[in-house]
């Protein structure tokens, strides 16, 4: 069942789907684990696994630490690649490889897709790759079944979100707002206007991201977005609270 299938599926029980992030080797491989065993409980539809990179450029301050901290700790792409592994035979979430194109190019394109598909990931998303530099691996990765997610912003003209959208595949990740992850988004008129406008672009389900910290943030999008992605909150909640208060963040996601 390719992204697309998948999530339409789901939506004919859930009114919205939620996609997690998990920083693979923060704190721990064993925490990840943890973490994800919480997500599936709490009925969490899909996870994005970051591969750790020395420059995060669309991450926050959490996320860029938690990049470092991983790094430092010697976690490897071999290492995420197993992890990935293990998470889509344990779990029945869709997964997605979330990271930055230094990893890929080091890797070659090839190799990269090809592992990914061993590892039983959906789909990746490559947020420093622009679109005109990735028509080789997107023609790769839908050859190989594989999602390659594409971004659209709020700086996207018209124009732009059309190309966009005719080379979406799987779903599209629209970021709610300008700026890097971590901050809180108020999911108001323009955010909705920005959701209406993509929609015209693209046919594939659409999930918002960039702020998202809670309940009050996932009603919001109820109508009008198909996945809410909650990656900051989570790893703020860990951060806090360890184990119980992620556990307590998803739970009040799925009331």
């Amino acid at each position: 069942m390719s992204l697309a299938e998948y999530i339409q599926e789901k939506r004919k029980t859930k009114d919205i789907l939620i996609m997690a992030h998990v920083v693979c080797g923060y704190p721990s491989f064993e925490d990840n684990i943890r973490a994800l065993e919480i997500m599936q409980s709490a009925g969490v539809d899909l996870v994005e696994l970051q591969f750790p990179f020395s420059e995060p450029s669309a991450d926050g301050p959490l996320f860029v630490q938690a990049n470092e901290e991983s790094l430092k700790s010697g976690t490897t792409i071999g290492q995420c690649f197993d992890f990935m592994k293990e998470a889509t035979t344990l779990f029945s979430f869709k997964v997605l490889m979330m990271g930055y194109y230094n990893t890929v190019f080091k890797m070659g394109e090839e190799e990269f897709l090809r592992r990914l598909v061993k590892a039983g990931g959906t789909g990746f998303i490559l947020p420093d790759l622009p679109l005109e530099e990735a028509v080789n691996i997107h023609s790769l990765a839908i050859e190989k079944d594989l999602a390659p997610i594409i971004l659209m912003t709020p700086t996207s003209s018209n124009e732009r979100l059309a190309k966009l959208g005719a080379a979406s595949r799987g779903m599209v990740y629209v970021v709610a707002r300008k700026g890097v992850t971590g901050s809180k988004t108020v999911i108001g008129d323009n955010v909705l206007k920005l959701i209406e406008q993509c929609r015209k672009h693209t046919d594939v389900p659409i999930a918002v991201g960039f702020g998202i910290g809670g309940r009050k943030d996932v009603d919001a999008l109820r109508g009008h977005a198909d996945v809410a992605i909650v990656g900051s909150a989570a790893l703020r909640a860990w951060k806090r609270s360890g184990a119980s208060g992620l556990q307590d963040l998803f739970l009040s996601l799925s009331r």
